[in-house]
């Protein structure tokens, strides 16, 4: 099979110990999957070669992950790879990581070849794709969003539109103009938004904790506090 060629030949497994055909979970199958030291890492939903690839596809290998407590699911057709994150909530839902095509690869590109190598064995080791992941979470909008909407940030802001101009603005109408004037209402509405502001707030919640246990002063700014978003109008 071509794909567990790949996995050996490029992305570092033992296709004979650490590269399992028809996994059998549940009375039915998965393609293929990839354990290191007996533990599963990758699932990996196989389709035919040129194959257009849909989510949907993946479904099965998901329902797989969540029965066996596996957080990686792998579709590919063999040129394409498209890596998700099997997220343990009710429903089960899943994160795009990594979106690869072998056959559009620049080997110059530095960034790609950084994305190919979070798929390898050496990265699994080093919980690379968590890293990853981790790293997407904290850059995307919802979060950043939820950031700047903090009272640490609105206070800076205000410390520096003082010294720019002699106008006085409060905290409620800075917001409030960031939220009209500035940003996209998608970023601070809906489900994603408010799982940013929670994680946001359990930061904050962690800070003043390790703070208090090692008698350290606070200090107000680098606490990041979120203000909730206010609630729609009733028409």
């Amino acid at each position: 099979m071509i794909v567990t060629d790949m996995l050996a030949d490029i992305f570092g497994y033992d296709k004979y110990n650490e590269v399992t055909r028809e996994l059998a979970i549940r009375g039915t199958h998965c393609d293929l999957a990839t354990r290191i030291d007996g533990k599963l890492q990758i699932l990996i939903e196989v389709k035919a070669i040129g194959l257009e690839l849909k989510d949907g596809h993946a479904r099965q290998a998901v329902d797989y992950a969540a029965n066996q407590g596996v957080e990686w699911v792998a579709l590919t057709n063999g040129s394409v790879w498209r890596v998700f994150r099997v997220l343990f909530g009710k429903p089960i839902d899943t994160e795009l990581v990594l979106d690869l095509d072998f056959l559009a690869l620049n080997h110059k590109s530095a960034t790609q070849l950084e994305s190919l190598y979070l798929l390898t064995r050496e990265s699994m080791l080093k919980s690379g794709l968590y890293a990853y992941h981790d790293h997407l979470q904290a850059t995307n909008k919802f979060y950043l969003a939820a950031i700047v909407l903090s009272d640490p940030v609105i206070d800076t802001i205000r410390r520096e539109l003082r010294r720019v101009s002699e106008a006085k603005v409060d905290s409620d109408e800075l917001r409030s103009l960031l939220r009209e004037e500035v940003m996209k209402r998608d970023v601070f509405e809906g489900e994603k938004a408010e799982a940013a502001q929670k994680k946001v707030s359990k930061s904050a919640g962690k800070m003043l904790r390790i703070r208090r246990e090692s008698d350290e002063p606070l200090v107000e700014d680098s606490i990041p506090r979120l203000v909730p978003a206010p609630r729609a109008e009733s028409q």
